[in-house]
């Protein structure tokens, strides 16, 4: 019989993937994901209590993974997941700054400075924080593969999401201050740009007094072009090309996964 060819852009046997936020909704998928791909994982969550039973599915399938609990806003913390792959699997080749923070609903005059300022913490500073300690390693190796999660809201505007939309901007000025300066030392550094998708974070989402969650997504669907929110499923999709060793001249990019929002 024939041996099967080994499709180089879905294969990550003998990779090392970080990821934050992996408790649920994106990371959570990803590292199932990459997982079954090959990939020995390290994944941080500030929610151990959801962090836990992922770990356990992925070690039940045989996987390799080690997990931290921790919040990204630590700086401590980023560098621990970064320091877990290298004592546990020797590098890091690719880094998933997937840990977000939900935004409440309301016009910017209504925004006090404690949402401000956490939504910079967890949506901006962590993003930093794992760039800072993931470059440094995989700069080191000589390569590497690093994608942040930024959002629709990073790219454009973001009615009554604005504390969310500047630091999600910031991800994206981050994504591509990195990918330029790392390029000669062949790390590159990309990132994802969702708009509304059915992960805890909407599905979640405190609506404003006298609407409906479903009235929510019902008005986010409304303004996409295929008139649906994405599954979480369609953006993970994308994330795993993102991190693939074969695309190996793609970096400083932020991609869509909009259902046709951004072509207007």
């Amino acid at each position: 019989m024939a041996q099967l060819h080994r499709d180089p852009l879905l294969d990550f046997t003998g990779k090392v993937a970080l990821i934050t936020g992996a408790a649920s909704g994106f990371g959570a998928l990803l590292a199932k994901e990459l997982g079954s791909r090959g990939a020995s994982l390290v994944l941080g969550d500030i929610n151990e209590a959801g962090l836990d039973p992922v770990v356990q599915e992925l070690t039940d399938a045989g996987i390799p993974v080690v997990a931290q609990a921790g919040d990204v806003v630590s700086e401590a913390v980023c560098a621990g997941l970064v320091a877990l792959a290298v004592e546990h699997f020797g590098r890091l080749d690719i880094a998933v700054n997937n840990a977000g923070l939900a935004p409440p609903v309301q016009y910017l005059e209504d925004v006090d400075e404690a949402t401000f300022d956490r939504q910079q913490a967890v949506n901006g500073k962590g993003v930093f924080f794992g760039l800072k300690h993931q470059l440094k390693q995989m700069r080191a190796q000589k390569q590497g593969i690093i994608l942040n999660v930024s959002s629709m809201a990073g790219i454009g505007g973001a009615p009554k999401a604005s504390a969310y939309a500047a630091a999600k901007h910031s991800v994206i000025g981050l994504t591509r201050t990195a990918a330029v300066e790392y390029a000669r030392h062949n790390v590159r550094v990309n990132a994802v740009c969702p708009f509304y998708t059915l992960t805890p974070m909407v599905t979640e989402i405190e609506a404003p007094e006298g609407a409906s969650v479903e009235q929510m997504h019902a008005l986010f669907a409304s303004g996409c072009p295929m008139k649906r929110l994405g599954q979480p499923e369609e953006v993970v999709s994308a994330m795993v090309m993102l991190c693939s060793p074969a695309l190996s001249y793609l970096t400083g990019q932020a991609l869509a996964i909009d259902g046709g929002v951004s072509a207007f």
